[in-house]
């Protein structure tokens, strides 16, 4: 038996081990539904935030203050204008009418005063020269109140309503996606590969530091390399990672599939490399930067003794893992620059920079180069922190961490 099977035989346990061990307990339960708990306290909060909403935007009214008949007008125009608004879209507050009584601008400010209704918006005077008064919130009313005036006037001076247009609107479908589209689409491919790293990859940081406490690690390195330790529990964190993005993915697809048709077309992606082969390299790039970024984690976590130190490692965790977002997304805001480049070069954040890049370009050989660099890295994360685990506790039997070794020295 070769060198290589014999590493993968042995990581192949120990990842088996610690698959069995994580998955087949109650509180793996919980991680699995963790997505539905989080979604659920964002839910309350979103209801509570919008009743709250809701009530004011009950209250609120945008007025003009013009003559019946101007009134009358106004009111058909604004009838006409609001089909614009889609329902999930903030269309204007609801117009009301008021007859001019004496001074107007005088009467503009009482109706800010009034209790009856909260105005945003007054519009006073010649429909030609109109006078707005606004508050805090109020510019987008003030606008529309403006275009309103227009429409009034229009309608005077032709001396009947504007006709209404009724026209004919059939959906086009473009055959190859357009340049927007695609970009929307890298930038998808970027934050679904971050999410689930983001959820999943943290998780492999307390795992080394749980069992060098309970001398675990010390049996399983008399029995086996340490490279094969640290691969095997790599391999089985992502077994657990695989089967929590294999369960929520299968719901969300059968999800998927009782959308209206012009909601799912308008969540389609539109991909250079086409669905297909978009699929294999999200996938594919998902597991790169699983791996990439877990080894370089359970090379911290190695070195971590307590879970107070795992505690201070998360920060610096999630800002490294922000970081490497906001190089990816400028990445893919313009792919032929130089910071997509280096994006794409740089280990830890090339899976979400090349994910975005199957996006928006055809040319698969990029694509077959960096995941070879890629796993490249994953070897040397792997190596570097058998080392640093070797050097630092095995050897010197201390479970202080390398910068505290080195502090001391």
């Amino acid at each position: 038996m070769t060198n290589l099977a014999r590493t993968l035989r042995q990581a192949l346990t120990i990842a088996r081990r610690d698959f069995i061990a994580t998955v087949f307990t109650p509180i793996f339960l919980l991680f699995l539904f963790a997505p539905v708990i989080m979604g659920s306290f964002g839910a309350i909060g979103g209801m509570g935030a919008a009743s709250v909403a809701d009530g004011r935007a009950d209250k609120t009214r945008m007025v003009a203050i013009v003559s019946p008949d101007q009134a009358r007008v106004m009111t058909d125009a604004d009838d006409r204008l609001r089909d614009v608004f889609r329902r999930d879209e903030e269309a204007p507050p609801a117009l009301a009418t008021l007859t001019p009584t004496g001074d107007a601008a005088a009467q503009a400010r009482a109706a800010f005063e009034s209790k009856d209704y909260e105005a945003s918006a007054v519009l006073y005077g010649p429909l030609d020269r109109p006078q707005i008064l606004y508050g805090p919130r109020g510019k987008r009313a003030a606008d529309y109140l403006g275009v309103l005036a227009q429409e009034t006037l229009t309608a005077d001076r032709l001396g009947s309503a504007v006709p209404r247009v009724v026209a004919t609107k059939m959906p086009l479908e473009r055959q190859s996606g357009s340049a927007g589209n695609r970009r929307q689409s890298a930038s998808f491919a970027v934050f679904g590969v971050f999410l689930l790293n983001l959820f999943l990859a943290s998780q492999v940081v307390g795992t080394m530091a749980e069992e060098r406490n309970n001398k675990v690690i010390e049996v399983l390195a008399a029995a086996v390399p340490l490279e094969s330790v640290f691969l095997g529990k790599l391999l089985g964190m992502f077994g657990v990672a695989l089967l929590f993005v294999g369960f929520w993915g299968t719901i969300i697809a059968k999800l998927g599939s009782f959308l209206p048709p012009e909601i799912a077309r308008a969540l389609a992606i539109q991909t250079a490399v086409g669905t297909p082969v978009f699929v294999a390299l999200f996938v594919t790039y998902f597991t790169m930067a699983y791996l990439l970024l877990g080894s370089a984690f359970l090379v911290v976590g190695a070195q971590a003794s307590t879970p107070r130190e795992i505690q201070m490692l998360a920060l610096p965790i999630s800002v490294l893992q922000m970081g490497m977002l906001a190089l990816a997304l400028a990445g893919t805001a313009n792919p032929t620059g130089w910071v997509a480049t280096v994006a794409e070069l740089f280990p830890l954040s090339s899976p979400f920079a090349m994910a975005g890049r199957a996006a928006t370009s055809p040319a698969i050989w990029p694509h077959l180069a960096a995941i070879a660099w890629q796993l490249l890295w994953v070897s040397i994360f792997i190596t570097l922190g058998a080392r640093l685990f070797r050097r630092g506790v095995l050897q010197s039997g201390s479970a202080r961490p390398f910068w505290k070794r080195a502090k001391a020295n």
